[in-house]
């Protein structure tokens, strides 16, 4: 019996310890993972931690999304624009339509 009661104390250290060691643990992999979560949410929008400090990166498109919408800014661009002075010798029709009606009429 003098050697049991000798080890009751050390076992209740080791659990103590050992209650303390897993809720240490749980925290430790809690904060982790809280980091990670506010990691990623802080990449959506394009923001990262480094060591020089927060940086703000420009969001990244494909080449072909980047192309596609270049091209639409310029095509409605050109649509919705006029040239009143602007007189071309391929496209003017009326132009064609004069000249076609001067040649035929020499002839």
């Amino acid at each position: 019996m003098g050697a049991i009661s000798n080890l009751i104390p050390l076992i209740i250290l080791f659990v103590v310890v050992g209650a303390f060691a897993f809720v240490a643990y749980q925290m430790y992999i809690w904060t982790n993972d809280l980091a990670d979560q506010g990691k990623k949410t802080m990449e959506k929008k394009n923001m990262t931690f480094s060591k020089d400090g927060m940086k703000v990166g420009v969001k990244e498109i494909s080449e072909e999304e980047y192309a596609d919408r270049t091209q639409s800014v310029l095509v409605n661009t050109w649509n919705q624009s006029s040239f009143p002075a602007y007189k071309s010798r391929l496209w003017n029709k009326e132009e064609q339509a004069k000249n076609k009606a001067a040649t035929s009429g020499r002839a």
